[in-house]
């Protein structure tokens, strides 16, 4: 009983103190991760997009659409003084570092205004052409497509289900429903108007 007690307590005491957080981030990442892109968005929008300077500007950016998978965040982001506008795409996954302690990774992509409109388009439209392709086998029939260094891998799950898109770009491999690609491109149309 002692025994159980105290290497309950070493292994207790070394997550409380440990440098990196097992779990930290991974909840929150996946329950709220239009709250977490959001917050971490607008210092990527600010520092890389936009540009700090002494100045004051203003910016608008709006998160529209997470995936399921928590996976990506779609957030949208306009900056009328610097006429800048387009779609940032918030990638999340787990990493493990040399000693092998998980973490929760995230980076950015920014797809200006035109190349948002025409990768999301072209995503749209592969899908609906090709759905008897996909339908014929949905087990085994699958489709890909590189834009830009992101690669976009279309395939069908089950009988029944739509279409699923994976995204790979800088190590990371995203789901992403077409469910929230057709409401991310409505609602990033919308909010450019």
């Amino acid at each position: 009983m002692k025994n159980t007690l105290l290497i309950l307590t070493i292994f207790l005491s070394t997550l409380s103190f440990s440098q990196v957080s097992i779990n930290e981030g991974i909840y929150f990442a996946r329950e709220y991760s239009k709250d977490v892109s959001l917050y971490r968005a607008k210092s990527f929008v600010m520092s890389k997009i936009i540009g700090t300077e002494e100045k004051v500007t203003k910016f608008e950016i709006d998160p529209l659409v997470a995936a399921k998978s928590g996976e990506l965040t779609t957030l949208v982001y306009k900056c009328e003084e610097k006429k800048l506008s387009g779609l940032v795409l918030a990638f999340y996954g787990d990493r493990w570092n040399e000693s092998g302690i998980s973490y929760q990774a995230y980076a950015f992509k920014n797809l200006p205004i035109n190349n948002a409109l025409e990768v999301l388009s072209k995503l749209e439209k592969i899908i609906e052409d090709e759905s008897k392709f996909l339908s014929q086998d949905y087990d085994n029939n699958n489709m890909f497509f590189k834009y830009d260094d992101l690669t976009f891998l279309i395939y069908k799950i089950g009988g029944g289900g739509g279409s699923k898109i994976r995204v790979f770009w800088n190590g990371f491999n995203s789901d992403w429903e077409t469910t929230a690609l057709k409401r991310t491109k409505r609602r990033f149309e919308e909010n450019i108007k």
